[in-house]
């Protein structure tokens, strides 16, 4: 796999532009774009060689490079004053168009809450290695949207975090079968977690898209995907509308 990793700036990263136009960056960088936060973000341990383009809608694509550990997200933060559930019902419909890696990767609508914090991931394709004996502990089952997932807690122990380094869980919801498209109803998770025991009381930091990659100097950590779609809906309407 060659991967070229050239740095193309057109536009702004605050534009509310459509389509026509886009932004590339390939380091640590978060903002808005067309209505959706963005982040891009690489552990600075390893190589961090990565590249993220927005291009519109909701929509990026990605590379890296032998990476300790990188993160490209794309959806809305939020200002930690609501749960979930006072906010409303979450709902993501997304595609992929190319999702090329032989290291562990994994796509995922993924994020977080606060008081208490948890760091939460809905898995839906990931690369050759699911890398599922590290996710913690295995909860079960649950059918989410006419789909199996398996769901695990994991206790991440003074790590680092959107608070500093701290002690918090991992919810996790793992497809059975990986899929490129489709639509999860990321409530329907959140709810299927509070029944397994899951704290979601916590106000709303981020639900976002995220393609998630690690390995560190190994050859085969290295990828590319496509998210041509990314559309995240709270009670029906497009978060982009909420700008």
């Amino acid at each position: 796999m060659v991967l070229l990793f050239i740095m193309t700036i057109t536009g702004c990263a605050n534009s509310s532009a459509g389509n026509d136009r886009s932004v590339t960056y390939r380091s640590n960088r978060g903002g808005k774009y067309n209505g959706y936060d963005f982040e891009f973000w690489a552990d600075n341990r390893g190589f961090a060689n990565g590249r993220m383009t927005l291009t519109g809608n909701g929509s990026f694509y990605c590379e890296w490079l032998r990476p300790y550990k990188i993160l490209f997200r794309m959806g809305k933060k939020y200002n930690e004053t609501k749960t979930h559930s006072q906010i409303g019902t979450f709902a993501l419909e997304y595609g992929i168009s190319e999702f090329d890696t032989e290291g562990t990767a994994f796509i995922s609508v993924y994020g977080w809450t606060v008081n208490p914090l948890a760091e939460f991931f809905i898995v839906e394709n990931w690369g050759s290695n699911n890398d599922n004996g590290s996710r913690g502990t295995h909860k079960g089952t649950v059918t989410v949207g006419g789909d199996v997932y398996d769901v695990y807690e994991n206790i991440r122990t003074n790590i680092q975090s959107i608070k500093g380094v701290r002690t918090f869980p991992q919810y996790w919801s793992i497809r059975q079968t990986r899929r490129s498209e489709g639509t999860v109803p990321v409530s329907e998770h959140f709810a299927a977690w509070e029944e397994i025991g899951f704290n979601m009381d916590g106000k709303m930091y981020e639900v976002s898209f995220c393609v998630e990659a690690y390995g560190g100097e190994s050859k085969d950590a290295s990828g590319s995907a496509n998210i041509y779609k990314n559309k995240l809906t709270v009670n029906g309407v497009e978060i982009n509308a909420r700008k």
